[in-house]
C-alpha cells in the first residue's frame, strides 16, 4: 500500500512575493506578543519582594499543584513566602486558592496544614476551594470573599498575568514574585505564559463567571475580626 505523497509548501518565487510573507510572519509574531507585551506594562510598578510588600490586610496564594496530598516545592516556596509576610507584620490574613475539584485533590486543605506548620494561626487562614485557575481565583476574591486589595504571591513567571487578572477583577493588588530554580517546570511554565496571556486578555475583555460562583462567604472578614 502506497503512502499519499505530502506536499510540501512552496516558497513564494518572486520577491515580492517573499516579501508578503515575510510581512505576514511578522505580523503573526508581533499579534502573538501584544498579550504578554499589555502585562508588562500593565503591570510595571505594582511587583517586589517580600520585602518590598506594602502593608496589607490580605495575601491571596494560587495553588500549584500537590505531590502526595503535601504542597509541591513551587507551592511551598509560595506559601513560605506568605508566612514570611505574616511573620513580619505585613498582613492579617491568607486567602489560600486552589483545586478542590475531587474528594482526593484538595489543594487549600494541604495549603491551610501548611501554613499552620510554619507559624500563620487557623483562625487568619481563608480557604477558596473553587480557585480553579487565576481568573476564576481573583473574581471569587472580590465577588465571594469581598477582597478590594491584596498582596498576591506567585513564581515569578506566573505572578504579572494574576495582578492583571486581578486588577481587572476589582482587586487592587501588589505581586510577590518568589524566585525558583529554572528546571524543566520553570521553563515549561515560563513557555506556556505565552499561551496563557493570550487568554487572560480575553478574560479581561469578555470576563466569563468563574467555573463556580456561589454565595457570598464571611471567612476573610472574620478572619481580620479575629486579628483585632
Amino acid at each position: 500500500m502506497r503512502l499519499p505523497k505530502v506536499r510540501r509548501p512552496r516558497l513564494p518565487r518572486t520577491r515580492a512575493g517573499r516579501r508578503r510573507l515575510a510581512q505576514a510572519v511578522m505580523a503573526g509574531c508581533v499579534l502573538a506578543l501584544l498579550p504578554s507585551t499589555w502585562l508588562y506594562v500593565s503591570t510595571a510598578g505594582r511587583l517586589g519582594t517580600t520585602a518590598d510588600a506594602p502593608r496589607t490586610d490580605v495575601a491571596v496564594v494560587f495553588g500549584a499543584g500537590l505531590w502526595d496530598g503535601e504542597p509541591s516545592p513551587y507551592l511551598a516556596h509560595r506559601l513560605d513566602a506568605a508566612a514570611a509576610l505574616y511573620r513580619d507584620g505585613r498582613i492579617k490574613a491568607v486567602l489560600v486558592s486552589g483545586d478542590n475539584s475531587r474528594e482526593d485533590y484538595d489543594e487549600p486543605d494541604a495549603m491551610r496544614a501548611y501554613l499552620t506548620r510554619h507559624g500563620v494561626p487557623d483562625t487568619r487562614i481563608v480557604s477558596d476551594y473553587a480557585g480553579f485557575d487565576t481568573w476564576d481565583s481573583c473574581v471569587r476574591a472580590r465577588k465571594i470573599f469581598g477582597v478590594e486589595r491584596a498582596v498576591l504571591i506567585s513564581q515569578d513567571f506566573h505572578i504579572r498575568r494574576a495582578v492583571a487578572l486581578c486588577e481587572a477583577a476589582g482587586v487592587s493588588s501588589y505581586g510577590v514574585g518568589v524566585s525558583a530554580k529554572h528546571d524543566v517546570t520553570w521553563y515549561y511554565g515560563g513557555s506556556r505564559e505565552i499561551l496563557a496571556a493570550s487568554k487572560a486578555a480575553l478574560d479581561v475583555v469578555f470576563r466569563p463567571d468563574p467555573r463556580f460562583l456561589g454565595p457570598k462567604e464571611p471567612g476573610v472578614t472574620n478572619a481580620l475580626a479575629s486579628a483585632r
